[in-house]
């Protein structure tokens, strides 16, 4: 069985996944795919007061699409992301950039919440998770994505919660998990949420595989798990 460290290194982005990101959301472009104008104009101040049609039109580049890239893990430009990951230790192997790869590879994951409402989704993730907004879509919006750091939740609006709360609190059922990568992290964050006035389904708590995680409920009932090592 892998160590928990091990799990995390694999979930950490690096550079060559991070390029691909960006030439993911530059072809979007070009297709004319509508929801990326939203994320376009959530990240790119210059985009903020032009429409989904003027956005698609609009003269778009790679340096653009990876500019968002770079605000969406945090930093200001591209140039600022490629420092930052080279000081964090996440260079991407020599041997990576000089050979063509053999498969493909998954650059992220983004898990889907489904809930009822999308402003009050949104603002719970924004105001008591410290999230922030990447994009919404629709009017009303009926799509919508939040983000805080690495990580990305896209929240889907149902007339009706699909499962029932008494089962999903009985059973346990996660809806997302989230990772941080030290035991110092998880129980910052527990901290922070606590002081928010966040709902607990489960405190923070030491588990016998070797980690330490809570779990958060949103104001949907969805059940949002956050973990790191025990130490």
């Amino acid at each position: 069985m892998p160590t928990y460290d091990l799990i995390v290194k694999v979930y950490m982005p690096n550079l060559e996944n991070l390029k691909k990101q960006a030439k993911l959301i530059l072809r979007w472009h070009r297709e004319r795919h509508y929801p990326v104008a939203a994320q376009i104009r959530g990240h790119l101040p210059r985009f903020v007061n032009m429409p989904d049609s003027e956005i698609l039109a609009a003269s778009f580049k790679l340096s653009d699409a990876q500019e968002i890239v770079a605000r969406q893990q945090g930093f200001d430009s591209w140039q600022a992301l490629k420092a930052g990951l080279s000081k964090t230790r996440l260079k991407v192997k020599s041997s990576c950039s000089k050979s063509s790869p053999t498969k493909a590879t998954i650059v992220s994951a983004e898990p889907q919440l489904l809930v009822t409402d999308i402003n009050r989704s949104c603002e719970f993730f924004r105001e008591q998770l410290g999230f922030s907004l990447v994009f919404s879509y629709g009017k009303p919006p009926y799509y919508a994505q939040v983000g805080r750091d690495a990580a990305r939740l896209n929240l889907r609006c149902v007339e009706r919660p699909v499962i029932e709360s008494a089962v999903r609190d009985g059973e346990e059922l996660l809806s997302v998990s989230m990772t941080v990568a030290t035991a110092e992290e998880i129980k910052l964050l527990f901290l922070e949420f606590q002081s928010a006035g966040v709902a607990f389904h489960q405190t923070l708590k030491k588990q016998p595989w070797g980690a330490r995680n809570f779990v958060v409920k949103d104001p949907d009932g969805n059940l949002v798990m956050f973990a790191g090592p025990a130490s």
